[in-house]
């Protein structure tokens, strides 16, 4: 893996204000600085992975070419498992063409009535980060992390963004959504995630 350097600018290949403000206070520690695919104006790729592994490296590498720069994306989601690992890879969309995460936490609580899952240890959940670091030549590297938990109805909490509000991380008795964002940044899938791509930068 290519080394990176404190000062060194690295395009986070997103368009969701939440995620890029999360990624760039994950990389502050390092010094690196962050830019994100919005602001540079780059377009966003169809995804067309059947992971989120697959999903982010499309990203990170369709921002690295556009920008020239080293790109870093993220793809992840919600598995529910009575769902049988829904919404995954389709967290985003169901949430409809403009993701409206409230309409999303919505179906998600329609589907797990459907499937009779009423008690909280029948609504086991967690939430997947996949890490894509890619480089202008094509080289990539990718990094997983998971938060296990379960899901809560109603919705609580405005601190986070997505699926937070449903969302109680094991041995918390509250939802990321009422999380102060300093708490859930230390212990969440991206954070997880964050964990080993740190440690693979700092050995190069």
């Amino acid at each position: 893996m290519k080394p990176l350097t404190p000062g060194d600018t690295i395009v986070i290949a997103s368009h969701n204000p939440g995620k890029v403000r999360e990624i760039g206070a994950l990389l502050e520690p390092l010094g690196l600085k962050a830019v994100s695919a919005g602001e540079l104006g780059l377009p966003e790729p169809e995804e067309t992975g059947e992971t989120f592994e697959e999903n982010a490296v499309i990203k990170a590498k369709a921002a690295a070419e556009a920008s020239g720069m080293v790109a870093l994306a993220d793809d992840s989601g919600l598995c529910v498992d009575a769902l049988g690992g829904a919404p995954g890879i389709h967290s985003a969309r169901w949430g409809g063409p403009e993701k409206d995460f409230r309409k999303a936490m919505e179906r998600v609580e329609q589907e797990l009535r459907k499937a009779g899952a009423m008690t909280p240890e029948q609504r086991k959940a967690h939430f997947t980060c996949a890490l894509a670091l890619a480089w202008p030549d094509g080289e990539t590297e990718t990094f997983i992390g998971e938060v296990h938990g379960r899901l809560t109805w109603p919705p609580r909490g405005e601190k986070g963004f997505g699926y937070d509000p449903i969302f109680v991380p094991e041995g918390h008795a509250i939802t990321f959504g009422e999380m102060a964002p300093e708490k859930k940044d230390a212990m969440s899938h991206r954070a997880r995630a964050f964990e080993k791509l740190l440690a693979a930068l700092r050995q190069a």
